[in-house]
């Protein structure tokens, strides 16, 4: 049977992909600039707009980090913005479970959905560092072996609370200006190990009865979660290799939790470049690739790798000639370290740069690139559904190199080529989030 490809807008802030100083690129805070990518995507048809999440601003070399200076908004309240202005696009977000209250966390969650008419959706991520932690109470409390073992169960106590009012609870005769009640709605009482509650939940059941549960995370635990709890994987699988091998392993892992395959979606992270003809796209590919990657964005790369002070090499020159350190505490913090092996990476950075004579910045940039596709609308398109009927992804969430006029080519030129292959829909059919994605509560 022929699958239905899923799409998703990202709208990525400022980071790598970001080429935040291009002459087309607008505000990352401004309101309008979520209006329009938002639009932008609904306009395409798009399942749901998606915001990532950033509790602290990253530092490197003891002072914030170049790309976090324009400052990071609080994503659901610029979400609740967004349900003013769209009618079906999906809205989800990225919220920590680590840092966050299951109570507020639903509270937050119920309130969107109502707003929305259903189209709520939820990123559940974890953190462990006390870096992050120290903007909180709970600062560095929770070690890191601890961090999904919280997370399932904030995301058990959200569902508890968001489950305590039936839909039919209140029944009302406005005519005659009474009400009578069922039950006790909102009741509530959880005691664990990570979460002890009790009370009145204080928020009717929403539209969808539960918001979208997006997982985000490629160790086993996180595997294992997504296959247990949520209902959409963002994944990083940008192969066709790759990502049939991820797709077939973590559905695979969904029967021993008694959930079938079609009620996971697979939904890799992916960048595009359209060109008019291949040589085209792939000229500009070459081009944006420069642009993510400034000399100066090339150091503060490879200084993640090499842990330490580089802000005294060439970028066009060769790559340090000592090792990394990577038994110190991280040059930088608030991020994620991305090498599980700083000196097995190096030595193949090295290899590579003497095979190809390439200086650090070039090396960065070959070795770093993020562009998942690139080509014609017409091969791009082909290229989706290809990974989507031969069980590599069930969609794609969609991350455009500037903001926001970046997705305006994709919805214009992709958009209709995978319409008259019939695996996207020309308008939508149903109202809320689950039900594009046909997915139950």
């Amino acid at each position: 049977m022929t699958k239905q490809v899923i799409l998703a807008a990202h709208f990525p802030g400022v980071n790598n992909t970001t080429v935040w100083s291009d002459p087309a690129a607008g505000s990352q805070i401004a309101f309008e600039s979520f209006r329009r990518l938002a639009q932008t995507a609904e306009r395409g048809k798009f399942d749901f707009f998606f915001l990532a999440e950033g509790l602290r601003l990253r530092e490197q070399r003891g002072r914030i980090h170049d790309l976090d200076v324009v400052g990071r908004p609080d994503n659901v309240t610029v979400l609740g913005g967004l349900a003013a202005v769209t009618t079906h696009l999906g809205l989800t977000a990225t919220v920590n479970s680590t840092f966050n209250e299951p109570y507020e966390l639903a509270r937050k969650l119920a309130s969107l959905d109502h707003l929305s008419g259903g189209r709520a959706g939820w990123n559940v991520v974890t953190s462990w560092d006390a870096f992050t932690g120290e903007n909180f109470r709970r600062g560095g409390y929770l070690e890191r072996e601890d961090r999904y073992s919280r997370a399932a169960e904030v995301l058990q106590t959200v569902r508890e609370l968001l489950d305590t009012w039936a839909a039919d609870e209140i029944v009302a005769d406005r005519a005659a200006g009474t009400w009578s009640r069922h039950a006790d709605p909102g009741a509530f009482a959880h005691n664990g190990r990570h979460v002890d509650i009790h009370g009145h939940f204080n928020v009717p059941r929403s539209p969808q009865g539960r918001p979208l549960i997006i997982q985000a995370g490629d160790s086993d635990a996180g595997r294992e979660f997504a296959a247990r709890d949520a209902d959409a994987i963002f994944s990083r699988h940008g192969t066709l290799e790759e990502g049939r091998a991820f797709y077939a392993d973590v559905k695979g892992r969904m029967a021993r939790h008694g959930r079938r395959p079609e009620q996971l979606k697979i939904l890799p992270a992916s960048t595009f470049v359209l060109g008019s003809s291949e040589a085209d796209a792939h000229e500009r590919a070459r081009h944006v690739r420069r642009q993510q990657v400034s000399p100066q964005t090339a150091i503060l790369l490879l200084e993640q790798l090499w842990n330490t002070d580089l802000s005294d090499h060439d970028p066009e020159g060769p790559l340090p000639s000592f090792d990394p350190v990577p038994e110190q505490d991280s040059i930088i913090k608030g991020r994620a370290r991305m090498f599980d092996d700083p000196l097995a990476t190096a030595a193949k950075w090295r290899a590579i740069a003497e095979e190809k004579g390439l200086g650090i910045r070039d090396l960065v940039i070959e070795l770093t690139g993020r562009q998942t596709f690139v080509g014609t609308a017409a091969k791009i398109a082909e290229t989706i559904n290809d990974f989507v009927q031969q069980d590599a992804a069930d969609g794609f969430i969609l991350v455009p190199h500037i903001v926001p006029g970046g997705l305006d080519e994709f919805v214009d030129t992709v958009v209709p080529r995978l319409q008259e292959r019939g695996v996207f829909r020309r308008d939508y059919t149903t109202t809320t989030l689950r039900e594009h994605l046909g997915l139950s509560a």
